[in-house]
């Protein structure tokens, strides 16, 4: 890098001349180096899930990828992980704010609206570094069945199906092959674990995968158990066989 561009390169808040902010391309690039997180939108529900590779000695019955935020909404998360659990205790103050001010539960893209803006403020000012994590926000409102991306720059968009971190692309491909819109939650979740068997190393098993879901009857985020995960990754193998299975 030139001496010329290190300036533009260290400052948050400064575009360069080519019209870049370095820190923010920084910030996008350590999601694309984490551990994939898939959602996927159904016609009963939405599934998020995330890969997961704990050590040896760790108990790893909980997800640390997988945060809920009110009783219809969770995220998955992509990137540095402790910038998940900062916007997962802000996104919650949020959500139980709007139920104590309003008497209602929030709107999935409200609270993705607000973790976005939160997101932009990093990219603003100076004093802060942008966050260094990329959310899947999933849940079920009065709008229905939602699914949200954000990341880095503040930008929040719908999907019906997204992948992000390490294999995205590939996995991203893969969605827009096999995604239809009438597909039940559990075609869905089946979907999600190919997908995470596509980006992954790790081809067997279902130590790695973590998963929870939101239906539309209950709207209530539940974890999956790993007896149904398991279950969801055979339905995998046989409705979504990937390239490199």
């Amino acid at each position: 890098m030139l001496p010329s561009q290190q300036g533009y390169d260290r400052a948050i808040t400064i575009f360069s001349p080519d019209g870049r902010l370095y820190q923010v391309e920084y910030a996008i690039e350590t999601v694309r180096r984490g551990a994939i997180a898939v959602g996927v939108k159904a016609k009963d529900g939405v599934v998020i899930a995330v890969e997961e590779k704990p050590r040896k000695l760790q108990i790893s019955e909980n997800a640390h990828k997988i945060f809920q935020i009110d009783d219809h909404i969770g995220f998955a998360a992509a990137g540095y992980i402790p910038d998940a659990r900062s916007q997962a205790d802000n996104a919650r103050f949020f959500a139980q704010s709007n139920r104590i001010v309003y008497d209602e539960p929030v709107d999935v893209e409200t609270v993705a609206k607000h973790l976005a803006d939160q997101c932009q403020q990093y990219t603003q000012f100076g004093g802060a570094r942008p966050f260094g994590v990329a959310l899947i926000i999933a849940g079920v409102d009065s709008h229905g069945n939602s699914l949200y991306l954000t990341d880095p720059s503040g930008t929040y968009i719908a999907y019906d199906a997204v992948a992000i971190g390490s294999g995205s692309e590939q996995a991203n491909d893969f969605l827009e092959k096999n995604y239809k819109a009438d597909m039940s939650l559990d075609d869905a979740a089946a979907l999600a674990t190919a997908c995470i068997y596509l980006a992954s190393d790790q081809k067997e098993g279902t130590d790695h995968i973590k998963m929870s879901e939101i239906k539309t009857a209950s709207r209530q985020f539940v974890k999956v158990s790993e007896e149904q995960i398991a279950n969801y990754a055979k339905a995998a193998k046989q409705k979504f066989p990937t390239p490199n299975a």
